[in-house]
């Protein structure tokens, strides 16, 4: 796992310290209460490198004999810059959410925009699967997507 400053703010973008946000779910101590915290969480092992925490909350018949091998490759190659949740749809036990994350892909910024489900089972919240989606477009005047508070066409986006 990449190493992090746990007084910094969180990768998940919600404004809190990480210590405060995704780090008990990372670390054990908590259990995402919804689909919703759950992906912002998984969102947050993937800017850390977390392998260890992304398999365990992929359902365990969804889990491959090589995850943590194809998750260390894609990491390597993936720098994510922002994650933006654009609806959450909790329907009793299973529930989804659409997101758009962003990173530096090898010469611009890309954009990986999912309909993600997830199930409850004994209290556990599971990611399931995803259907890739259009890329959504940006706004030059929306607020960039890293947090930094400023425009996208004054940050990310010239």
């Amino acid at each position: 796992m990449a190493s992090f400053d746990h007084e910094m703010l969180c990768p998940c973008k919600s404004n809190k310290a990480y210590k405060a946000c995704c780090q008990p779910l990372h670390d054990g101590h908590l259990l995402a209460h919804s689909a919703e915290q759950l992906m912002c969480s998984r969102y947050s092992a993937f800017v850390l490198k977390n392998t260890t925490y992304l398999i365990a909350t992929l359902h365990p018949d969804k889990r491959e004999v090589d995850d943590e091998t194809v998750l260390k490759q894609t990491m390597a190659q993936t720098q994510w810059l922002g994650l933006k949740i654009i609806a959450h749809t909790p329907t009793g036990k299973v529930a989804s959410v659409e997101f758009s994350a962003f990173f530096q892909g090898k010469s611009e910024i890309e954009q990986l925009h999912e309909k993600s489900h997830f199930i409850n089972e004994n209290d556990h919240w599971f990611y399931v699967d995803g259907e890739i989606l259009p890329t959504i477009k940006l706004s030059r005047n929306d607020l960039c997507f890293c947090g930094s508070g400023k425009k996208v066409k004054k940050c990310h986006i010239s």
